[in-house]
């Protein structure tokens, strides 16, 4: 199948196209369309003779891509987006023309080191020793698996076998509750009340009830950052509360621990500095592509115990002494994912990065006191990162969908219903360094 000739005028098609889409400024909302409406548009596009590159591209450029939301729209502000770099986005393009095997060093080393780069200055952000070290991985819920089972680990060595269970909030992120679904253990959550926050008080109700169930305690989850309000629990609390009782700490940190790259922001991750673990997702809040995932650990030997994958035609790479990343998740074969971000950051600095960030937050919470001014809106809870969630008084769950609706019909934004404690609510996840204050002001007029 390599071709040649007609070949080179089809490559440089594709990359005419990608240039074209990273100079889109912004790129167009675009949105979904039905299965039967794609067969229409498209047809079947799988066939026994193929149907030739240049085809195949119009059919991606013309019907596909436009029945995709973009997410690097500045005015796409649900979930919680991802705005990549330039630098970034065409580094990715590198990373796959390169074909680079990340799961060993032998095989990767440069790339390995230059991803080891980026971990080191997040493990010292967050205060872990210098025998601190990870990988990136697919996303937040295979990091969140792959340190939670090497807690497990870690207290199956030390305790022998148990009814385990992981100790998190009523507020943690759903892949908590898949991971232990994976794991077969039990989750007990903390109950983060009014503020969003588990404090230590609740963590500990918590433990005690998972061990009057019969059940033993092996790791307990702070979030940096929640999902759906960008709220960090008692990181510092929580860790005395994993020192006395043993547990491993680990800190979900997928969304919000970017936040500490910012100075005025440290303070409110105090006590990650004690996480055995943690996780936060580039491709969230670190201006990265989807789809990368850094977990670092405090001590990676207890990763690579539990994780290091045994065969005949491995152990050549086993007996190396060489740092592997494949030893540290549940993964083998795996994208060297970590180099987009890499080579954005040493491009632009890390100083670059700190005052993006800031920047977002100081967006929320310019928007949220707007918000507050507002009689037929009700902030629901003061922004704490770059999350703002509020209420259109008055409204029922249809007249949030209607509004959602028009905004993406009429291409300026996509802003879809949340909701909390069964109430529903809409909420702006900014992580755009190119959000507008005036377009989250159109929005909210929109409302009226």
């Amino acid at each position: 199948m390599h071709q040649t000739g007609a070949g080179v005028e089809l490559r440089h098609k594709i990359l005419q196209y990608a240039q074209e889409r990273i100079d889109l400024d912004p790129a167009p909302l675009d949105g979904p369309k039905s299965p039967a409406d794609l067969f229409a548009l498209a047809g079947k596009t799988i066939t026994e003779a193929g149907l030739g590159g240049e085809k195949s591209l119009e059919i991606f450029a013309e019907v596909l891509a436009p029945s995709t939301i973009s997410t690097d729209h500045p005015n796409y502000l649900s979930f919680i987006p991802a705005a990549p770099t330039e630098l970034a986005t065409l580094f990715d393009l590198v990373v796959s023309a390169s074909s680079i095997y990340g799961g060993s060093w032998m095989e990767g080393a440069g790339a390995v080191y230059a991803e080891n780069q980026v971990l080191s200055l997040l493990a010292d952000e967050c205060g872990l020793g210098e025998n601190a070290g990870g990988l990136f991985v697919q996303g937040g819920t295979l990091g969140n698996l792959s340190a939670l089972v090497t807690a497990r680990e870690k207290a199956i060595n030390e305790l022998g076998e148990h009814k385990w269970a992981i100790i998190c909030s009523s507020e943690s992120h759903s892949s908590i509750k898949s991971v232990a679904k994976v794991m077969g253990v039990k989750t007990f959550a903390g109950d983060a009340g009014s503020s969003g926050s588990l404090s230590k008080a609740a963590a500990a109700k918590a433990i005690q009830e998972a061990q009057d169930s019969g059940y033993t305690p092996f790791a307990i989850v702070g979030t940096a950052g929640t999902t759906n309000f960008g709220i960090l629990d008692d990181l510092n609390g929580i860790a005395e509360l994993a020192k006395e009782h043993s547990l491993w700490f680990h800190v979900d940190g997928a969304y919000g621990l970017a936040g500490i790259l910012v100075p005025e922001l440290k303070h409110l991750y105090k006590g990650v500095e004690h996480a055995d673990s943690f996780i936060v997702d580039p491709h969230k809040w670190l201006y990265a592509p989807f789809d990368a995932c850094a977990l670092v650990y405090a001590e990676p030997k207890y990763a690579k115990a539990a994780h290091t994958q045994h065969g005949e035609y491995l152990e050549i790479l086993n007996d190396s002494g060489d740092f592997n990343p494949s030893d540290y998740a549940v993964n083998l074969t795996r994208r060297v994912r970590g180099l987009p971000l890499w080579f954005s950051m040493a491009s632009h600095g890390v100083g670059a990065y700190r005052t993006a960030i800031a920047s977002n937050v100081d967006l929320a919470h310019k928007i949220a006191k707007d918000v507050q001014d507002r009689s037929y809106l009700r902030l629901v809870r003061n922004p704490q990162l770059s999350v703002v969630v509020f209420e259109r008084l008055g409204w029922d769950t249809k007249d949030y969908e209607d509004w959602s609706a028009k905004l993406l019909a009429e291409q300026f934004a996509f802003v879809v219903p949340s909701s909390h404690q069964g109430k529903t609510n809409t909420r702006f996840a900014i992580v755009n360094p190119t959000t507008k204050y005036e377009d989250l002001l159109t929005i909210l007029d929109s409302m009226e």
